[in-house]
């Protein structure tokens, strides 16, 4: 089955000059998609963007992560593995040439998600091996994407303050 996706970018950095000089514009722009939140956007600040919006790297990442996640709350819940929260802080590990070309090497999913009372960590924790082989966005990129979970166990009121290995 086939899948199409759409999106759409609007440049807003023409400071009234448009390109006619390379310090001239800002690198600014809005995802914009009719009918969703706009997400103000900016190039990476190492090459001068704005570190308060999203960059392209940022959002690749973010996508990765996001990803996973979905998939991982998917085979959580056929599993019976009640999953009450999920946050992850990922990290995309890159590389800059001496020519400014740029790429991921690779990423790490670093997940700390908090699970019910008497919960099988180590069932829980096997989930994550199976998700690269279906995650559109895993199977899309061309580095390795690793993996390191934290779980926590909630407690019987479900405050989730006991640790588990993982």
């Amino acid at each position: 089955m086939e899948h199409n996706f759409t999106t759409g970018i609007v440049w807003t950095g023409n400071r009234g000059e448009g390109t006619r000089s390379y310090r001239g514009y800002d690198r600014t722009w809005d995802i914009a998609v009719p009918g969703k939140a706009v997400v103000h956007c900016s190039n990476d600040p190492m090459l001068g963007g704005d570190p308060a919006k999203m960059n392209p790297e940022d959002l690749l990442l973010s996508a990765l992560s996001a990803c996973h996640m979905l998939w991982y709350l998917h085979y959580a819940s056929d599993a019976g593995i009640v999953v009450l929260a999920y946050r992850d802080e990922p990290v995309g590990y890159g590389e800059t040439l001496p020519s400014g070309a740029g790429r991921f090497v690779s990423a790490e999913l670093r997940p700390e998600i908090t699970v019910g009372a008497g919960t099988d960590i180590a069932a829980a924790e096997r989930i994550h091996g199976r998700i690269h082989e279906v995650c559109f966005i895993a199977r899309s990129v061309s580095f390795p994407v690793s993996y390191r979970a934290r779980f926590h166990v909630a407690d019987d009121s479900g405050s989730g303050d006991r640790h588990a290995p993982g």
